[in-house]
């Protein structure tokens, strides 16, 4: 077996090829270079240091990758909680935080060790560059990587700590042929760990190891996501203002007749027209009774029909941090007025509940302020005839943290400065509702940003218009899109 001393002396050799790489990385341009910065994830990794028991160590695995079918696979996305931590954004790792200094046969004490995918010319060829651990050391400041396949070799005894802090598995990890894929990093954790089965395989007849934590993790991590870092805040703020542009752009250039695919498409090519990498969540696009649908994502409907409202709920995804922003509209520009009714019933919870928008305020008192509105209006109007009939037509909570998820990690108890949560009432009511016929199939919902500040809040997507005359005024104006029009294309 390989001892830390042999370990120690791989760690020397990267540290010698890091001027190499770091060179390389400087002449290579084509990357953003508005990432979160590597001090910002050595803060975070020694903030849960501070929060760990005495002798215990955290172990983190990057995210599978996910297969979508056959030879083809979904792009990869990193674990949050590993990105949060390290700023890897490749498969194939784990790392391990210590609370302590970890004694070494020779060279300096150690409180984290990290292990990454190896270099690969020939897999690079098709999937794209990778760091290596000298990469890593240059790029992401970590003073122990080292590829993947010396996890099996680290001489590391967990029995030793108080507490081994970890994720459950999910099993739902593939082996691949690379032996020291995400599959056999886990197996070999597994061993060291003596925690004994993975899927059918069984690798120990001993009892699991009683030092298992599977569940304080994730009260350390919400802890620290939940509230936010001025770095997070930047890249946060430019998620919710490129998502805001999509909507204000939708907005001018929506028509009847278009597809939800087509409007859907025009959010999208706006998000990426500004650099977002990616999207926050699966686009929802709803028009007319597809609304009803709280997460509908097929946004299949071919035609959408002048006299519905469209329920728009789409976050671009920026270095890694979403937004989540809803806005409904008329289709032909104008609401009718039951449309109108609703509309202003779900925009007044919105705004009573940010009223109370502030430090100290629990999560729960935000809902029920919108939950009294909107009953309120319901039986003023006919369509229920008591309040607790409310969650027949508004049944989601009202109000979630995003972050590095568009539904992140954060303690639901009372709001605190730096928290960025939304506030998204909503009205649903589906074509078979046992209501008048003019209600049917109008669905409402309005979900904003907010940065909770040492008084009260920001409103951070505040670009985009909510109230009734802002949305009929913008959906006047002329769209960059008007003049893109595509030739016919007819089958054979």
């Amino acid at each position: 077996m390989q001892n830390h001393f042999s370990i120690l002396k791989r760690a020397l050799h990267f540290l010698l090829l890091t001027l190499i790489i770091s060179e390389a990385i400087g002449q290579n341009q084509l990357q953003p270079s508005d990432f979160l910065s590597k001090d910002f994830h050595a803060e975070r990794r020694q903030k849960l240091r501070e929060k760990m028991t005495p002798g215990s160590v955290a172990v983190f695995f990057a995210n599978p990758v996910r297969n979508r079918a056959n030879d083809v696979d979904y792009n990869y996305h990193q674990d949050p909680d590993f990105y949060y931590l390290t700023g890897y954004r490749e498969p194939n790792a784990v790392l391990l935080i210590f609370k302590e200094k970890q004694k070494a046969p020779s060279g300096p004490d150690y409180d984290e060790i990290i292990f990454v995918q190896a270099r690969n010319e020939r897999a690079e060829t098709w999937t794209g560059r990778r760091l290596g651990p000298a990469g890593v050391t240059a790029q992401l400041g970590f003073k122990m990587a080292f590829n993947g396949a010396e996890f099996s070799r680290y001489p590391i005894d967990f029995s030793k700590f108080s507490q081994v802090f970890f994720h459950e598995f999910q099993n739902d990890v593939r082996n691949e042929a690379d032996s020291a894929d995400l599959y056999d990093l886990i197996l070999q954790f597994r061993r060291k760990a003596n925690y004994p089965e993975v899927n059918d395989l069984v690798i120990s007849q001993e009892k699991p190891a009683n030092n298992l934590n599977i569940s304080q993790l994730e009260t350390y991590m919400e802890e620290l996501r939940g509230i936010k870092t001025k770095e997070e805040l930047d890249l946060l703020s430019m998620a919710v203002k490129i998502s805001c542009a999509g909507q204000v752009e939708v907005m001018k250039a929506l028509k009847p007749g278009m597809s939800e695919r087509e409007i859907q498409g025009i959010h999208e090519f706006v998000f990426k027209k500004y650099q977002a990498e990616d999207l926050g969540y699966p686009s929802i696009v709803g028009a007319g009774h597809n609304g009803c649908i709280l997460h509908y994502t097929e946004n299949y409907r071919p035609q959408v029909d002048g006299k519905d409202l469209i329920l728009m709920d789409l976050g671009a995804e920026y270095r890694g941090y979403t937004a989540d922003i809803t806005r409904t509209i008329p289709i032909n520009g104008k609401f009718n007025p039951e449309q109108k009714i609703i509309y202003e019933l779900v925009l007044n919870a919105q705004e009573q509940a940010m009223t109370i928008c502030k430090p100290g305020t629990p999560f729960r008192d935000l809902l029920v302020a919108t939950q009294k509105v909107i009953a309120k209006g319901l039986m003023e109007n006919g369509i229920i005839k008591e309040e607790k009939e409310v969650r027949k037509y508004y049944p989601h909570g009202c109000c979630h943290h995003i972050g590095l998820d568009v539904h992140d990690r954060g303690v639901y108890d009372k709001l605190e400065e730096n928290m960025v949560i939304t506030i998204e009432p909503g009205i649903y009511i589906p074509l078979d509702s046992n209501v008048d016929p003019k209600w049917r199939g109008i669905a409402v919902r309005i979900e904003d940003d907010y940065l909770i500040t040492k008084s009260g809040y920001e409103h951070l997507s505040k670009s985009a218009p909510r109230t009734v005359k802002e949305i009929e005024d913008i959906m006047t104006l002329p769209s960059a899109l008007d003049d893109f029009i595509l030739p016919t294309l007819k089958k054979d």
